[in-house]
């Protein structure tokens, strides 16, 4: 069958590359520096000091990253426009004494992270990454891409109730994967290994941050491949848009009225209260040090923020055709339908009326459809870094994403255009 013709899926296939080169958030932000350096971006370390020269800059921290584009003659009060978004997503994360077993199998000990659908987790597949911490302080990135771990389920012969009752795991008892064999446990084993994969010599490694991962690569799904499920898409594919974007922005031929921004934090799924959360000074930091470093003032700074425009672009719900009353009546965002403005008066997202005219202009301007979310009044409204962007600092934010299916799964589902008109309307944010 030949496939109808629909938009450009340059850009999806671009996020597909981008998913599977970012197990971690470790992984994704050096994905996206990279991207950036070709873009003509330069790192900067905190511990130096800044000029105040123009071009593309970004700093890395952790798992987060903030980049920016400080355009030709751009003044110490001039504004920013900030894409914000996560890096992390909800996975089992390995614990500090990671070897375990019993019964003679082999495992490996985690906790969970984030509010993950655990049974999405079982029967899976699963690889390894993260971050290594060696002694001398430097870190090294780690990704063991190929079936590894694997949590398996138990058996409906040894467990007739759940025919009746439903899956119940216990996330001690229950979630811990099978990695080998052996009677033995012996400590040491899980890094060891690590170490010989890495290059790394024996016993260099004294730190670790280390998740599982599923190694099923993303795909396009369904008759069209109007659909694409793959891992992580809460939230890096916002991540990638907005890299997309703001690189974009800094290769074009216009020049921006504002200074354009990509925050992408991490913890966002455990809260955000990190030194690289948005919860957390780093973003400020960048700002304030961008408006000193090009002679500005605590005047400029007040200014600037006062002009400053973010939008939190993170995921949301897609009307489940299986679970519509679980949904508000009037609103049902469909996929490929284009990015969703989310709305909640309780302020667990940040949009006003105000930022529903800014995030209208923007997809105006890139002639990009949009849809509204609210949740249903009967239920309990997620939230986002929105909310604490907009508290922390002051700054007018605006909630948006992308609408899809099986958030929080192990592999999640959207449609296959919504990816490039999200990316079009952060270009056209950001060069506005």
């Amino acid at each position: 069958m030949t496939e109808p013709a629909r938009f450009d899926r340059g850009h999806t296939d671009d996020l597909m590359t981008f998913l599977a080169a970012s197990p971690s958030p470790y992984h994704a932000v050096a994905t996206a520096a990279e991207r950036l350096e070709k873009a003509g971006f330069k790192q900067v370390a905190e511990t130096d000091a800044w000029d105040g020269t123009s071009g593309g800059k970004y700093v890395l921290r952790g798992g987060a990253i903030v980049a920016w584009y400080v355009p030709e003659g751009a003044a110490p009060h001039t504004p920013f426009r900030i894409v914000g978004a996560h890096t992390d997503s909800p996975n089992l994360r390995v614990k500090p004494l990671p070897d375990s077993g019993a019964h003679g199998w082999r495992q490996v000990a985690v906790e969970i992270y984030g509010g993950p659908l655990l049974n999405s987790w079982l029967d899976r597949d699963l690889g390894l990454a993260g971050r290594l911490t060696l002694r001398d302080g430097s870190t090294r990135l780690v990704n063991v891409d190929r079936p590894l771990l694997r949590v398996p389920q138990l058996a409906i012969h040894l467990d007739r109730s759940v025919t009746a009752d439903g899956l119940k795991l216990d996330k001690q008892r229950h979630m811990q994967p099978v990695w080998g064999l052996g009677n033995d446990v012996r400590d040491g084993d899980l890094i060891a290994f690590l170490e010989e994969t890495a290059g790394i010599p024996a016993g260099e490694v004294t730190g670790w941050d280390l998740m599982t991962h599923s190694v099923e690569p993303p795909a396009y799904l369904g008759r069209d491949r109007e659909l694409l499920a793959g891992p992580r898409m809460d939230n890096l594919l916002s991540v990638h848009a907005g890299t997309a974007a703001l690189a974009a922005v800094a290769s074009g031929a216009s020049k921006p009225a504002s200074i354009p921004v990509l925050a992408a934090f991490d913890h966002e799924e455990n809260g955000s209260q990190s030194d690289t959360g948005a919860d957390g000074p780093l973003l400020g930091n960048v700002l304030e040090r961008s408006v000193f470093a090009r002679g500005g003032s605590y005047e400029d700074r007040a200014r600037a923020f006062a002009g400053t425009v973010c939008l939190s672009s993170d995921t949301g719900h897609a009307v489940h055709p299986n679970y519509a009353e679980r949904h508000d009546p009037t609103h049902h965002p469909r996929v490929n339908g284009g990015p969703i403005l989310k709305v909640n008066v309780n302020n667990r997202y940040a949009t006003d009326g105000s930022g529903r005219a800014e995030f209208t202009a923007a997809c105006e301007a890139a002639d990009v459809p949009f849809q509204s979310f609210v949740s249903n009044n009967s239920m309990p409204c997620g939230t986002t870094i929105g909310p604490i962007t907009a508290a922390r600092h002051g700054i007018r934010t605006v909630d948006i994403g992308v609408a899809i299916l099986s958030m929080h799964s192990a592999r999640e589902l959207c449609g296959a255009d919504d990816p490039f008109l999200l990316a079009n309307a952060l270009t056209a944010f950001l060069d506005g």
